[in-house]
């Protein structure tokens, strides 16, 4: 009886009879020959039916194959170097098929599809090379960030997706009733993982948040994975020193292991391989001085336009893309106004309209993939914070404790998984780095 084996492994069984289970992806051929383009889930491959060597009604029902008919292929694993498919160049020689079903007509050909058109049909969409590349490089992120937290002594923390108070801005919240009361679909775990350090000193949660963005670009989506790191006795400096290590690793991670995947989306990795620490630092000061002569030496009016800023907003997309057009690595700005971030932040020393925050950025357009901060640890100061965003103060009587009972200086930050995934495969738009993306006005499938 032969193995049945993967795709992605079938270089080790060069000479053997193997079994592999999927779908067509393609199929040509002529005469007594088709070759049959065959994806299991890690990779794709060509079965070669040769018609002298097959019974007839095998050859038969290879020829009444179409896109993404469900199929078992067993036959002689080959080297050919021009085979399409597994990286190396490699064949089956077909001696048997059995079809599981013969598809109806798929509705995604080769030909031009509008995007509304493949969003409607994502639940098919994915099975796409280039989707299946992309979200083969999403898990290798998603299970990179825990490997690299894990190992560094990091607990991971489930954090509740039902909250009765805001994380990061009245004006994004999802409202959800439960049980006649008023409570809203997180916006981040970040306030119930400074409970936890309190007992664990190191911890992370993993998991979707929830922003109601009236947004239409292209890094932004309504529900969203975050990986989010908090930390006891880290200050500012001590949270970039370890963000730079953390997302390095991500990075070359995903170049090891997704080399082909890289490929198949025919991505540039020069600049991926200098993501290495230490990452240059930059003020919120020195970066709004940048911009504003960026835009004094332009003379594109359109660019002019979107570059204007004042002192005390925050960055949007053309000013990020500007600030990281010198560096061939994400960069940090650091030190935003107290009132472009959130209200737990920590004020700078003698600067109590700068925060102690800091942000990520991506280079190459991406923006920004990391936001966080050093929290606010004295009790008093946090309450009149809570007070000047006009937030209920019972919402947060328990956040508040926790400045009571043994308080600290701590740090933490959140790392959006699809923009860096975007950024890493060299893909526009976020919406293709979900499975199945929210976008505002999208929730079908």
């Amino acid at each position: 009886m032969s193995k049945i084996v993967s795709i992605q492994h079938i270089a080790e069984h060069v000479g053997e009879e193997v079994t592999i289970r999927g779908w067509l992806y393609a199929k040509t051929g002529k005469g007594k020959i088709q070759f049959l383009q065959v994806r299991d889930g890690t990779g794709i491959m060509q079965a070669v039916l040769f018609k002298p060597n097959l019974p007839p009604e095998v050859f038969e029902a290879g020829k009444r194959l179409t896109q993404e008919s469900a199929l078992i292929v067993t036959g002689l694993v080959k080297e050919n170097d021009r085979a399409p498919g597994v990286p190396g160049g490699y064949e089956i020689d077909t001696a048997e098929l059995k079809v599981v079903q013969v598809a109806e007509e798929y509705p995604i050909t080769p030909k031009e599809h509008g995007v509304e058109f493949l969003l409607e049909n994502r639940h098919l969409w994915i099975r796409s090379r280039l989707q299946w590349a992309l979200l083969r490089i999403r898990a290798t992120v998603m299970r990179a960030c825990r490997d690299w937290l894990d190992s560094h002594d990091y607990l991971e923390m489930s954090t509740p997706i039902l909250t009765p108070a805001a994380g990061e801005g009245t004006t994004t919240l999802f409202e959800v009733d439960y049980f006649g009361d008023k409570v809203f679909l997180a916006q981040t775990g970040q306030l119930y993982n400074e409970a936890d350090i309190y007992s664990f000193g190191k911890v992370y949660c993993f998991g979707p948040t929830f922003r109601a963005e009236k947004s239409k670009t292209r890094r932004h989506m309504t529900e969203f994975w975050m990986v989010e790191p908090e930390m006891a006795y880290y200050d500012l400096e001590d949270l970039m020193e370890m963000e730079e290590q953390f997302v390095s690793y991500i990075v070359q991670r995903c170049l090891e292991e997704r080399a082909n995947e890289l490929a198949v989306l025919e991505r540039d990795t020069a600049m991926l391989e200098k993501v290495r620490p230490p990452f240059p630092r930059v003020s919120y000061d020195e970066a709004v001085d940048r911009i504003e002569k960026i835009r004094a030496d332009t003379d594109d009016p359109e660019l002019k336009e979107l570059l204007a800023i004042e002192w005390g907003q925050d960055f949007g997309s053309p000013h990020e893309t500007e600030l990281t057009k010198a560096y061939d690595k994400p960069i940090f700005v650091y030190g935003f106004p107290t009132v472009c971030k959130a209200f737990y932040m920590e004020p700078w020393p003698g600067r109590p309209d700068v925060s102690k925050s800091v942000d990520m950025l991506a280079p190459e357009g991406y923006g920004e993939i990391t936001g966080g901060s050093e929290r606010i640890s004295d009790p008093a100061l946090l309450l009149r914070r809570i007070h000047e965003d006009n937030l209920p103060e019972e919402a947060f009587k328990w956040y508040l404790d926790l400045r009571k009972y043994g308080s600290v200086p701590h740090s933490g930050f959140g790392l959006g998984i699809e923009r860096t995934v975007a950024w890493i495969a060299g893909i526009h738009h976020v919406r293709e780095t979900n499975p199945f993306p929210r976008t505002l006005g999208r929730v079908y499938p």
